[in-house]
């Protein structure tokens, strides 16, 4: 066995050094731009400021105000994502005629790439020809000219729904697929004992369901704390939308402060990096006992 085991690690070695080469060079380089304070007059003119740009992030308001906005975020899309996806991948697994079709219409939006719905989302809250204003108009619940996205609070609220539509079809992907490898006969079994939908559900279906859940939440979850795309598209990061990744950018490229950008951008992964190591310590523990427990 371990004359196979060295055997595995030498025909992997070289595909886990490229990639290590690919995923780490960019990584060490923004570390060691970070660490500078680079002239955008002058190329080639920098000078060693050690974490001083650190420093700065970290006692500036703009750093803490797109840290609570990308928890806020996080907090609340991921949570309305788990819900509705856990839905449509229940009502995608009953049997009925028109269910390839109906899985087709549920996945299409997670088939759209970002840019394209956060536009989509903007046509649809402007202010005076979006279908929400003009809706809410036509039933008196509100004036028009409402500038959705010109106000703190409706803002992140849009930014919140445009992802949740985007990405709930990813979560009901992987809860569809937990719920395809779930035996019928647990379902004739608890049937015969009497339990009703509800009861079976929650006794039965959800924790077999949990590896799936939990795997979705931790890709979420991640992919929510670096969120960039649709409040980039749909604000430009105001209006109390800039997300970590925002701020990143707009300090890089906006203001061409490429030290100071590079710290924000080391500080978002290695935030990215914490709830990674606390998600897989706790959650990805549970996930293989369950596993473990379902196998034997």
């Amino acid at each position: 066995m371990s004359d196979e085991r060295r055997l595995a690690g030498r025909m992997v070695a070289p595909a886990l050094i490229l990639m290590a080469g690919v995923a780490g060079y960019p990584v060490l380089y923004a570390i060691w731009l970070s660490l500078h304070q680079y002239s955008v007059i002058t190329p080639g003119l920098s000078r060693f400021v050690g974490l001083g740009n650190y420093i700065e992030q970290l006692t500036s308001h703009a750093w803490w105000a797109a840290v609570g906005n990308t928890f806020v975020f996080t907090l609340i899309s991921v949570p309305l994502e788990l819900l509705a996806g856990v839905g449509m991948a229940l009502l995608l697994n009953i049997a009925f005629r028109f269910r390839p079709l109906l899985r087709s219409i549920v996945l299409l939006p997670y088939a759209i790439l970002t840019v394209v719905s956060a536009i989509t989302w903007r046509t649809i809250f402007d202010p005076d020809l979006g279908l929400v204003s003009t809706m809410l108009g036509a039933l008196g619940l509100t004036d028009t000219g409402v500038v959705w996205l010109g106000q703190s609070g409706y803002a992140m609220t849009v930014v919140i729904l445009a992802d949740v539509w985007k990405t709930a079809p990813f979560v009901a992907l992987l809860v569809l697929a937990g719920l395809q490898v779930i035996p019928a006969e647990l379902r004739e079994a608890s049937q015969l004992d009497g339990a009703g939908a509800l009861r079976h559900f929650w006794n039965i279906t959800l924790p077999l369901l949990w590896p799936a859940i939990a795997l979705a939440m931790i890709f979420r979850t991640l992919d929510a704390l670096r969120v960039f795309d649709l409040p980039f598209v749909l604000t430009r990061g105001a209006y109390g939308t800039e997300t970590m990744s925002v701020l990143a950018y707009q300090t890089l490229r906006g203001n061409q402060l490429i030290g100071e950008g590079s710290a924000v951008s080391i500080l978002t992964f290695a935030i990215v990096m914490l709830v990674s190591f606390l998600y897989i310590r706790f959650v990805g523990g549970n996930i293989r006992s369950v596993v473990k427990g379902g196998s034997r």
